[in-house]
């Protein structure tokens, strides 16, 4: 591996690490707000369905590009990462119950995962066009 080969997956690879958090931030960061249903009493939130819906398909492009253009080497560990890091800083700090952590760790399966199939799709197709 060449020194600029390196250099471009060091850049990237922080890129990448910089648009999961804002794309944490964007979609769901900015939401603590529970809603209570009057009639029934039951709680629902902090996230919207289009929240999540719109995080999780931002997310998807974001490691279809990476995918393409550093490998899945690269996208799995750092958006994983990136990503659940951000959610669980702020879930930590909203949590009184300590359940926090149950959810950091579908996050970060559920994260790992999709990142996964998205991003080595993504290189299965890379390989296709240029093979």
């Amino acid at each position: 591996m060449t020194t600029m080969t390196r250099k471009r997956i060091l850049l990237g690879g922080l890129i990448l690490a910089a648009a999961t958090v804002g794309t944490w931030w964007a979609w769901l960061g900015w939401d603590t707000e529970y809603t209570v249903d009057p009639e029934t009493g039951a709680t629902t939130g902090p996230y919207a369905a289009w929240q999540v819906a719109g995080c999780v398909l931002t997310l998807a492009l974001l490691a279809a590009v990476g995918g393409w253009l550093l490998g899945p080497w690269v996208v799995v560990p750092v958006m994983t990462v990136a990503f659940t890091v951000a959610w669980a800083a702020h879930a930590a700090s909203t949590d009184d119950t300590g359940l926090w952590a149950v959810g950091a760790v579908l996050v970060l399966v559920g994260t790992a995962a999709g990142t996964a199939v998205v991003s080595v799709g993504a290189r299965l197709l890379r390989r296709r066009r240029t093979g």
